[in-house]
């Protein structure tokens, strides 16, 4: 049997990077967002998350709750999220492909749950969703995955994307969208 340290489970032995993306809205439709410091996206504007320790075989939800506890201080209960959608990206950045999970937390945060708003990552603010096309946003974000998951919040169903970021534009499709008959 092989050991879970192995370099198999090693994430520089894949050829994705895999991580979450995770939605907290409050009653008045603000989401909460990320205006990070570090790499990726250094400056961008960002909901929570981050990279699925895979090495450890943590699962995209087990990441998911984790990330919410570690970045925005609040311990999230199983059966208060849910899995809204995956991007399949190719590309980003010319860099690394990615598998992104995007999670919603099913119930509205108050403001005040949230311990911090700085942290070694970034800020976390409060951003009302009419205002969110106007900051500073990765490309893909702002081409694809938003304009796809603003008008679904707190609807449930399931989003599957497709981004190629390789060429001089996004080349993207929608491969699974439960919404459609």
């Amino acid at each position: 049997m092989s050991d879970l340290h192995d370099s198999k489970y090693e994430p520089t032995s894949l050829p994705y990077r895999m991580a979450v993306l995770c939605y907290l809205w409050t009653e008045d439709d603000r989401l909460l967002m990320l205006h990070r410091r570090k790499h990726p996206n250094p400056d961008m504007y960002s909901p929570i998350g981050g990279k699925m320790e895979i090495s450890f075989g943590e699962t995209p939800h087990e990441c998911a709750r984790r990330e919410i506890h570690e970045e925005a201080g609040i311990l999230v209960p199983e059966e208060e999220i849910r899995l809204v959608g995956m991007v399949a990206e190719k590309a980003y950045q010319d860099q690394m492909h990615w598998l992104l999970f995007c999670f919603e937390v099913t119930r509205s945060i108050d403001p005040a749950e949230l311990p911090r708003s700085e942290f070694e990552e970034g800020t976390l603010e409060w951003i009302p969703v009419d205002e969110i096309d106007s900051l500073n946003i990765p490309e893909t974000d702002r081409e694809v995955l938003w304009p796809l998951l603003k008008p679904r919040r707190r609807q449930g169903g399931f989003l599957m994307l497709e981004i190629d970021c390789s060429g001089e534009s996004l080349d993207w499709k929608v491969v699974e969208d439960s919404t459609r008959p």
